[in-house]
């Protein structure tokens, strides 16, 4: 296992971003809202602080987002009735809307109509991971939030019965690499839960990848005929702090969900789990680093910038 004690600030150009043309800036909003980024950071150190499943529920937040027409903040609207992104199965258990809701409220309350909460979002996203012993850095800033979220555009999602090809396709098409799947997908998973809804078909089908002893272990907490909503650790070992022990587990046949266990079975992805694990300082791979990077390359999927979009006053409703 890996301790992150130093914080990583990365400051990677705009020209290195390939997924967007749009001209996001770090600072964005040094002049217009000077505190915007402290304050969400305290939000976020608040309910993490409340409940540290929380610092996970805001991660997998952001990626939805992004993986449904872009960082527009669109999985935050919600209608009289239930035909919004957010109830997407693909969407089901993302959460963290009402710690959005709280920074927006104060953001609005000292910078009316400044702050997106497309930028929220992701700014809650890294604050989460710091407050999980994960890296700090930068994040771009400057999205527009979009107008729209229908349910409907939400239904390529990547899914956790997905196969190796299906998943690196889903990740092809946001303009995210292999290597970015393995930091985005199964690297995420170092913090958080997963339902026994996710797991018991592995279960059921007796899936020979899972280790003997970990199948016991896994088993007895989603048995069949259960309860499938019981939530259990995506990282058995460290399910609330940000490190390498996610690709140990990966690697060990104790990945909980098939999504994570499928990567090590392709010979490329399976190299790259492998170079966060070797012993040799000078040959191991920088996990929080490399996961940083793939962060803020997601961050930039498709924004809205300029005229495009709007900034709501009020995340769950356009203007």
């Amino acid at each position: 296992m890996i301790t992150i004690a130093t914080f990583l600030v990365l400051f990677i150009a705009n020209d290195q971003l390939s997924l967007s043309k749009a001209q996001l800036q770090f600072g964005f909003y040094s002049k217009t809202c000077p505190s915007a980024e402290s304050i969400v950071r305290k939000v976020v150190q608040q309910a993490v602080t409340r409940d540290p499943g929380n610092a996970a529920v805001l991660l997998r937040l952001h990626f939805h987002d992004c993986f449904v027409e872009g960082c527009d903040g669109s999985i935050l609207i919600k209608h009289a009735v239930n035909d919004d992104e957010r109830f997407a199965a693909g969407n089901a258990g993302v959460g963290g809307f009402d710690v959005i809701d709280a920074a927006k409220s104060e953001l609005e309350r000292l910078c009316p109509g400044v702050v997106s909460c497309a930028d929220i979002v992701a700014l809650a996203a890294r604050d989460a991971v710091v407050a999980a012993k994960g890296p700090l850095y930068n994040v771009l800033t400057g999205r527009r939030d979009g107008q729209t979220a229908e349910k409907s555009k939400a239904a390529n999602l990547p899914d956790v019965e997905d196969s190796i090809n299906t998943l690196k396709s889903k990740f092809r098409e946001k303009g995210l690499s292999d290597l970015d799947l393995v930091l985005l997908s199964a690297g995420a998973h170092t913090i958080g839960t997963t339902a026994c809804f996710f797991v018991r078909p592995r279960l059921d089908a007796k899936d020979p990848t899972i280790n003997p002893v970990f199948f016991q272990v896994l088993r007895s907490k989603c048995p069949q005929g259960g309860d499938v909503n019981v939530r259990i650790p995506l990282d058995w070992e460290s399910q609330f702090v940000f490190d390498d022990q996610i690709f140990r587990s990966i690697r060990d046949g104790k990945g909980v969900i098939l999504s994570d266990s499928v990567l090590y079975q392709d010979n490329n992805m399976k190299q790259m789990i492998d170079s966060y694990l070797v012993t040799n300082g000078s040959s191991k791979a920088s996990f929080a680093t490399d996961f940083a990077k793939a962060m803020v390359k997601m961050g930039s999927i498709g924004v809205k910038i300029g005229i495009k979009g709007e900034i709501r006053r009020i995340c769950n409703a356009t203007n």
